[in-house]
């Protein structure tokens, strides 16, 4: 009988276990795409060939497909849209502990005027990237990782801006960032690292 007892225990202290919030039940795992190959710029670009070829190398070696290329962070690429955004965000407060983060949606940064950089200049390119002010003077979240652009060559930085500016023009609209604490209306991702206690 006192096995009985230990037994219809160790059930109901399981079953009490079950109940508990588990902030994992409302993600699945996905595999993203790390590495995709930049897409081919326009030949009639008033641009020299071999700075827009080493912008081209210089993109694919940072990974910006990754983030800015849509699906690829949930493992399915549109190649359609290689560089014009991602209407998958990336949560940059911690959804593990909030139920509500805020989160970014990867810019389109194909020269499409509407929705992308097509109307801004190779300067303002160059200072988003090194420093993560975008063209109307605001600092972006460190999720896209100017920090460690900021030390990127003058040349380097202006080659980057010159391909991303010959790009064929992709018209996406990427959703609306959301702020902590507001209920997101796209899905987004969390990189995290994490240490046992």
């Amino acid at each position: 009988m006192k096995a009985l007892s230990c037994i219809l225990l160790s059930l109901s202290l399981l079953a009490a276990c079950n109940t508990a919030y588990n902030p994992l039940e409302d993600y699945e795992q996905r595999n993203p795409v790390t590495s995709l190959e930049p897409p081919a710029a326009r030949t009639e670009v008033s641009f020299p060939a071999e700075t827009v070829e080493r912008g081209k190398y210089l993109v694919g070696l940072l990974g910006c497909g990754s983030c800015h290329t849509n699906g690829a962070m949930v493992g399915t690429p549109d190649m359609a849209q290689l560089l014009a955004g991602s209407d998958t965000g990336i949560a940059y407060s911690n959804p593990l502990a909030v139920k509500n983060p805020g989160i970014v949606y990867p810019a389109n940064i194909t020269p499409d005027v509407a929705t992308g950089i097509g109307s801004w200049s190779v300067p303002e390119i160059v200072a988003m990237i090194l420093t993560g002010v975008d063209k109307h003077s605001g600092q972006t979240m460190a999720v896209m990782p100017w920090p460690s652009y900021a030390n990127i060559h003058a040349e380097d930085a202006e080659a980057i801006a010159a391909y991303l500016l010959s790009l064929p023009p992709v018209t996406h609209e990427v959703p609306a960032n959301v702020q902590p604490g507001q209920r997101a209306r796209a899905p987004f991702v969390h990189f995290g690292v994490y240490q046992s206690k």
